[in-house]
């Protein structure tokens, strides 16, 4: 493939367009996308158009590291140049659109693809499911699985592991496990993504010895775990307070050759932090080092050094610039990753922080990221600062999910302003989410105190 330099001599002839489009694609396959942008602008001073392929290249790169707003300008600008995006183009924004929590955009998107009649295809559907799920929107996702029923798309394995995380958020874990008997009837076998959903499902409401036995099925099936598979085993065995199980399973996911991500590590440290058991932090750190990529350890150091609060790396910029120079590419998901660590030590100023930096580095924080700095101040007792996060997410034109809003009725919770948390209930039935187990058992609690006080 062709690259060329700002100051490339060949700019000057006439395939110097077909030389900005070539070098913009590889600019992109590499991960340099600032100097991507940056040949765009130069092309366009000298009036020249992108290609689809450039086009598509760029939107897809920026969408993948956070900078949504840039990729949705360069789409409008796509369709403006007479361009008719594909359907996997499509797909691809609504994903990153979704995964900011930018519902408003990513439904205009669909009524811009019915008006370029771009047709939806079953991972269209897909993923406006996946994200209403995992918002709490349980209108919303029956009335999507409704009209995919209706075009004429069958549900797979995926669709049946949504249904059953549905059931499972609103209460209704033993319909859940049962969809398991419609699955069968229909003929569909039991994948992945069916046994991690109601391997989670037991975990949450406590069931571990049938979340173990399912696990073994699934082994004895022929059906690999993955890491979305282990990380639930492990969860539900920390929030149970079985530290000696979840550490051994995080020792036999490794030995299967997964390594296991920042969060799930972050998971188990900070239940043996709240223990005290400092050693066996140090203990299980040093065992992964033989494993994993060497480049990632930094991060789990870093993740070790909050968590015990040791002081190395309690200030966030030091913390980036840390990683940095381990020749580490720091992700929205690490910056994600360090937010949330901050935010569970209570460090709300350095979670913010993390905020900043990522924002200033053009890329967009998502609706996770900022539901996890609601936390950070709700653990710390600023309710206020809590609240005004929430309605920085409703201006920045997000769609609070159910843990946005379960998240803000713990901070009032914390704070004892009672009388707050039914307000944000209303609202989150008003917003279109349907309220989960947890925030039906916290309205009740703010109830219960607020009759106490009268």
């Amino acid at each position: 493939m062709l690259t060329m330099s700002t100051d490339d001599p060949r700019l000057g002839q006439e395939l110097s367009s077909e030389l900005y489009n070539y070098s913009i694609c590889d600019c992109c396959k590499v991960g340099d996308f600032d100097r991507a942008m940056s040949l765009l602008a130069q092309m366009e001073a000298q009036g020249f158009q992108l290609s689809a392929l450039s086009y598509t290249y760029l939107i897809e790169a920026l969408g993948s590291v956070g900078r949504t707003l840039e990729a949705e300008m360069l789409f409008q600008e796509m369709i403006c140049s007479g361009q008719k995006p594909r359907l996997n183009l499509c797909n691809t924004l609504l994903r990153g659109f979704l995964k900011k929590g930018l519902l408003g955009l990513a439904v205009g998107l669909l009524q811009e693809m019915d008006d370029l009649r771009i047709q939806r295809n079953q991972e269209t559907y897909e993923i406006f499911v996946d994200y209403y799920v995992n918002a709490g929107r349980l209108e919303d996702t029956w009335s999507t699985i409704n009209e995919m029923k209706r075009k004429g798309f069958q549900l797979n394995s995926f669709m049946y592991s949504k249904i059953v995380e549905l059931y499972r958020d609103n209460g209704m874990w033993k319909k859940a496990i049962g969809v398991v008997e419609e699955i069968r009837e229909r003929g569909v076998s039991l994948d992945r993504h069916i046994y991690n959903s109601i391997i989670d499902t037991f975990g949450k409401y406590g069931e571990l010895g049938e979340a173990l036995e399912l696990f073994e099925k699934m082994e004895k099936e022929g059906v690999r775990p993955d890491i979305v598979t282990w990380n639930s085993l492990i969860k539900w065995h920390c929030k149970e307070g079985d530290l000696t199980k979840a550490l051994h399973l995080f020792t036999n996911m490794q030995e299967q050759g997964l390594y296991p991500d920042p969060k799930i590590f972050m998971t188990i440290i900070s239940h043996l932090g709240e223990l005290g058991k400092w050693d066996v932090i140090e203990k299980t750190f040093e065992s992964m080092k033989f494993r994993g990529n060497k480049k990632c350890w930094a991060v789990y150091a870093i993740l070790v050094d909050i968590c015990g609060q040791y002081g190395k790396f309690q200030n966030a910029e030091e913390c980036i610039q840390a990683l940095r120079s381990e020749g580490l590419v720091v992700s929205a998901n690490i910056f994600c990753v360090l937010a949330n660590a901050y935010a569970q030590q209570g460090l709300c100023k350095q979670a913010v922080k993390v905020l900043q930096i990522m924002e200033a580095e053009g890329i967009e924080p998502n609706i996770i990221m900022l539901n996890m700095l609601i936390n950070a101040f709700g653990n710390a007792g600023r309710h206020m600062e809590a609240l005004s996060i929430y309605h920085h997410i409703k201006e920045s034109g997000m769609s609070p999910d159910v843990v946005t809003y379960t998240t803000l009725m713990k901070a009032f919770i914390r704070s004892k302003k009672f009388d707050k948390v039914p307000e944000i209930y209303k609202e989150m039935e008003y917003s279109g989410c349907t309220p989960d187990r947890k925030a039906r058992q916290m309205l009740q609690i703010a109830l219960m105190m607020l009759e106490r006080r009268h």
